[in-house]
This record gives C-alpha cells, sequence and structure tokens, in this order.
C-alpha cells in the first residue's frame, strides 16, 4: 500500500521524500552490502564525554571473538547498574558505535555501565550467531560485574532489530534462569517474520519499508529456511506463547512503521501475561523518524520520552 506524503506527521514531510528514494536505493542488489560497509566506517570511534573501552567475548556457540564497547560515564560514580544495548539494522548491518549518541543519552539521564556487543550480521553469520553473540554478551557482563564496577542490577534494550535481540534475550534469561533482567526496553521492535507475507501490511514508508524488512528476515532466517536451524521465538519473539515473566517492559512505535502492527500486538499480549508496560504510538510517524533526518518535534518528544521512561524505571527497578 502506497503511503502518500500528507499521511506523514507535519514535522515529517519535509524528507519523506529523499528517505524514500533512499529506501528503494537500499532495495538494490548489494545496496544493504554496501550500506554495511559505510558503517562499519565507525568501528572504534569514541564517543565524546564518555569513557570508552573496546573488549573481545568469546562465543559460546562456534568461538568467535564478539567485539564489544563499553561506555561509561566520566565522572565516578560507584558501583553502577549495567545496561546491555543492542543496535538496530534489520539484522543485516550496523555497529554499536552508530548508536554512540542515543547511549551518551541514556548514560546522561542515568548513570550507568553501558555494554553494546557488535553482534554478528545476517551476511556474516545467520540465526542463531546474532542472537547468541548477544546473549553471550550478557551473561559476559553478568560475569564481569565486579570487574566492571557495576551492580548485580542488569537492562537490556535496543532499537528495531536490537529491538528483537532485546526480547529474544529477555525471553531465553527468562527460560534458563541465567540472569535476572530489571527491565527491558524493545523500541519498535523486529519480532514478527510473518509480515511480508500479509498484504494489510505491505507499506513503503520511508527508511525501512515491508520490502526492506522481506530482505532483512530472509537473509537473518537464511539457515532456518535451509532447514539447517529451527525457528524459535528466540530468532522471532512474536512467536513465544507466552510472555509471563518477563521484566517491566518499555516501548514505542510510529503507526507508519511496519513494525506498527507487531508492537502493539506484542504489547496487548505482555500486559495480558501480567507483564508491566509503558508504551506510547507515535501518528504519521516512520521507522526511527527521532533518529533519521530532521524529526522537528515530534522527534523530540520520542527521544524526551524514551530517556525519560529509562529513569523512572532505572529509579524503579535499577537503583540501589
Amino acid at each position: 500500500m502506497h503511503l502518500k506524503t500528507s499521511e506523514f506527521h507535519p514535522d515529517l514531510q519535509h524528507q519523506v521524500p529523499r528517505l524514500r528514494w533512499i529506501a528503494r536505493l537500499m532495495r538494490l542488489p548489494g545496496a544493504i552490502r554496501i550500506v554495511g560497509w559505510l558503517r562499519r566506517r565507525q568501528v572504534g570511534k569514541d564517543a565524546v564525554g564518555l569513557d570508552c573501552s573496546t573488549v573481545f567475548i568469546k562465543s559460546s556457540l562456534d568461538g568467535y571473538a564478539i567485539r564489544t564497547r563499553v561506555y561509561r560515564p566520566m565522572e565516578d560514580h560507584g558501583r553502577l547498574p549495567c545496561f546491555v544495548y543492542f543496535h538496530g539494522g534489520g539484522y543485516v548491518m550496523g555497529v554499536p558505535e552508530g548508536a554512540a549518541e542515543l547511549i551518551k543519552l541514556f548514560i546522561k539521564a542515568r548513570p550507568c555501565i553501558v555494554i553494546a556487543p557488535d553482534y554478528r550480521k545476517a551476511k556474516q553469520r545467520p540465526f542463531p550467531a546474532g542472537f547468541q553473540d548477544c546473549y553471550d554478551a550478557l551473561l559476559w557482563a553478568r560475569d564481569n560485574a565486579s570487574d566492571l564496577g557495576c551492580t548485580n542490577k542488569v537492562i537490556i534494550g535496543g532499537h528495531s532489530a536490537g529491538g528483537g535481540l532485546t526480547l529474544g534475550v529477555a525471553l531465553k534469561a527468562r527460560d534458563s534462569g541465567d540472569v535476572e533482567v530489571a527491565f527491558q526496553m524493545p523500541f519498535f521492535p523486529m519480532i514478527d517474520e510473518t509480515q511480508p507475507a500479509d498484504p494489510a501490511r505491505d507499506i513503503d514508508p520511508p527508511v525501512w519499508d515491508t520490502n526492506l524488512n522481506r530482505m532483512g528476515w530472509t537473509a537473518y532466517l537464511k539457515d532456518v529456511l535451509r532447514g539447517k536451524e529451527t525457528l524459535t521465538a528466540y530468532a522471532a519473539p512474536a512467536r513465544a506463547l507466552s510472555y509471563a515473566g518477563l521484566p517491566p517492559t518499555i516501548t514505542y512505535v510510529g503507526d507508519k512503521d511496519p513494525f506498527y502492527w507487531e508492537t502493539q500486538t506484542l504489547v496487548e499480549r505482555l500486559k495480558s501475561d501480567g507483564v508491566e508496560v509503558v508504551s506510547t504510538i507515535y501518528p504519521g510517524c516512520y521507522h526511527a523518524f527521532e533518529y533519521i533526518g530532521d524529526g522537528g518535534q515530534i522527534g523530540a518528544a520520542a527521544r524526551a520520552y524514551t530517556v525519560d521512561n529509562f529513569g523512572l524505571f532505572y529509579d524503579r527497578y535499577a537503583a540501589n
């Protein structure tokens, strides 16, 4: 379904044509690989105003060295909660350094130590590699809390594919009992691999549309489609039979985002399963509207919503 420019929020309409054009270019053969290569040029770039370092975590799947960024406030706050953050990128691109400014907003809102793994993308190795890399980062944070200067409080979160990984990690942590997560923040999460097969959700907004979503899922689930792996809720959390026992949750989504429907279903199911949820919808807003280009007042409102609720949940569930 084609969405007219007039259907988007007034603060965003001026950049819809340009961003939609970029989304179309990304569907060309090899384009995502080029974008992924360009984003990897950020590798090793430090965030001004934060203490930044790199560690390598051994994958429990195959011994791969998971490059992981550690971000700390410059000031000494004593022991702090650990926040394991998973960056977005449709499971096919991105690096944690690309989320550094967002990570700074979280640390400024409430001091914490952020662990951000550069998990493997689908082209490097499809599911379960990226998911397991993220879970291994969570276990590493747990096991190294004392050396990191962390308390026993662990927060997890991410945007888009990072939101999907957040939910997958939360489900496994619940099922295994390995880690007690204080709260989770799966923002506009990528969790339902059936979306491209649903005509009612076939839309063409800027940044990330249904066609790109199909490409992302196809790459991420390549080994599942070839019969080499089993599709589980850790890969596509919308498949979980129950969300009972998951940690308190913060989320939001724009209603012109391909993930709008699955996010709303997620919120309804979390609530019905007894999970505390804070959520909102941004009318006329496409995917990642608050971080890509000039999001105007609506973008600023979404960023404020993010850090304000992070602060509330931090004070309630993570502060000692």
